[in-house]
């Protein structure tokens, strides 16, 4: 039996295939050394250091860029969304306006734009409303249809008190109530409206109403006008006790307009005079003339270089350009998607994004003051298309991509000549390249075949160092 068996396994010893690649030699010829263990040490060593570092490196992911042609938008037009608070300019008479490089002009615009009024220290006083467009007043004629003056049954010769800086306090002062037309001589609009106020003066006092009407001239009174804030011609103003009343009269510039609107501030003192908690109230909550305007929203622009500015501008007035003051501070700034409240998405995506790939905003909280006339600041913006990508590919899931802008700008103060108005400018030019960030990871099969080559180089390198040492020291010992 045992004869039988021994023959049996050299046959199939002789008939199996060759195909073993890990013959192993018999332990009894193999021999152990020091020098062995030291190198089995220290290559499991090395096996461990570098499989944490491997592992490590497969578990963080790292950021790239690349630059493209920007033909992946899907709209010809960007959202520009903008918060400004200019603090000297009454939300009267401030525009918004949207010129470009392809003809597009746009004055006071008023879709998706809503306006905030400031008090002296830029802080929000009142909800001014929805920009809305400048509409023209209504003015009395004082022509037939011959186009010969009419002459109204007023005593010749007798106009509304002039005022000076000497008699301007004691005029408020002495009347409970008073309506002052600020006006320029070289105005068209208060050459226009002189005959009506004259005749409204002369009704006043045919009335005996218990107000006072009169008039300053600010080209002679050019310090009075400043005090007292005067930025467009002509300013008609209402006082009371000597203070003014806010806002300033914007209605129709008619004789009975006028009359109408005194009588009806008339009625309003002497509701608040027979009532002591209207006095009290109305004595602390008096104030200072409008200050300033914040204006916020967004506009549509087309994806050429052009511009928005902001600037004053009336259709029923002339603005006193010497006090056009265009101090602003950008609140916010940005293109695309609004970054001031950003979405869970965005949150999400731009945690793993560097700080230096995130310059959305980067005029927020900015202020540029000038207190020189004639000058104000212009930004030059240069805008990128930027698209991030956190899945590890520009073609995954869209939950995990996102398009927005990216922005650069230069701010300086530019000088304007006597005769044109300031404005606060923001030019913008939108790069025909665009910036992709995507994260990129390593794929688990590049990990795998980097932990085999870690393993197999690791224990071959030290093997081949073994083995020269062993050779070495062994001649040494011969």
């Amino acid at each position: 039996m045992r004869g039988a068996s021994g023959t049996k396994r050299v046959v199939n010893n002789r008939y199996q295939p060759s195909v073993d690649f890990y013959r192993r030699v018999p332990r009894d010829l193999t021999e152990a050394t020091t020098l062995g263990a030291v190198m089995s040490l220290s290559c499991i060593t090395i096996m461990v250091v570098l499989f944490f570092s491997e592992t490590y490196a497969f578990l963080i992911s790292s950021i790239t860029t690349s630059v493209d042609v920007d033909d992946k938008f899907e709209s010809p037009q960007i959202k520009l969304n903008f918060d400004v608070s200019i603090y000297d300019l009454p939300c009267e008479y401030l525009s918004v306006d949207v010129l470009d490089s392809i003809g597009a002009n746009r004055q006071n615009i008023t879709k998706n734009v809503e306006k905030w009024h400031l008090d002296d220290k830029g802080v929000k006083r009142g909800y001014y409303g929805r920009n809305r467009e400048q509409k023209e007043i209504e003015h009395e004629s004082h022509y037939d249809e011959e186009g010969e003056e009419i002459e109204f049954d007023g005593i010749p010769g007798e106009h509304p008190e002039v005022l000076d800086k000497s008699s301007f306090e004691s005029f408020i002062n002495r009347n409970e109530g008073a309506f002052i037309n600020f006006y320029a001589p070289w105005c068209v609009w208060c050459q226009r409206l002189h005959p009506t106020w004259d005749k409204f003066a002369y009704a006043m006092r045919e009335k005996k109403m218990k107000a006072g009407v009169a008039m300053v001239d600010c080209v002679d009174q050019r310090i009075l006008c400043t005090e007292n804030g005067v930025r467009a011609f002509p300013t008609l103003r209402w006082f009371e006790n000597g203070h003014s009343v806010n806002p300033d009269y914007h209605g129709d510039r008619t004789t009975d307009a006028f009359i109408n609107f005194v009588e009806m501030k008339v009625r309003a003192m002497d509701r608040i005079q027979n009532n002591p908690a209207l006095k009290e109230h109305r004595k602390n909550t008096r104030h200072k003339n409008e200050e300033g305007c914040r204006v916020l929203g967004f506009i549509m622009v087309n994806r050429v270089p052009g511009n928005f500015h902001l600037i004053a501008r009336s259709v029923n007035h002339n603005l006193h350009i010497a006090m056009t003051n265009l101090s602003h501070t950008v609140n916010h700034l940005s293109f695309g998607e609004g970054h001031q409240r950003p979405t869970p998405k965005m949150k999400r995506i731009f945690r793993n994004v560097p700080d230096s790939f995130k310059q959305f905003k980067p005029l927020d909280g900015l202020s540029y003051i000038t207190t020189q006339y004639h000058k104000a600041f212009h930004h030059n913006m240069k805008v990128v298309s930027t698209y991030f990508d956190m899945g590890g590919s520009f073609s995954s899931s869209p939950s995990n991509t996102l398009n927005t802008y990216q922005f650069l700008s230069q701010s300086q103060v530019v000088e304007y000549n006597e005769m044109n108005v300031p404005e606060a400018r923001f030019s913008y030019d939108i790069s025909p390249m665009s910036v992709v960030v995507q994260r990129k990871g390593r794929k688990w099969y590049d990990y795998v075949t980097s932990l085999c080559a870690i393993i197999g180089g690791t224990f071959t390198t030290l093997g081949l160092i073994d083995a020269s040492l062993y050779k070495v020291l062994k001649s040494k010992k011969l």
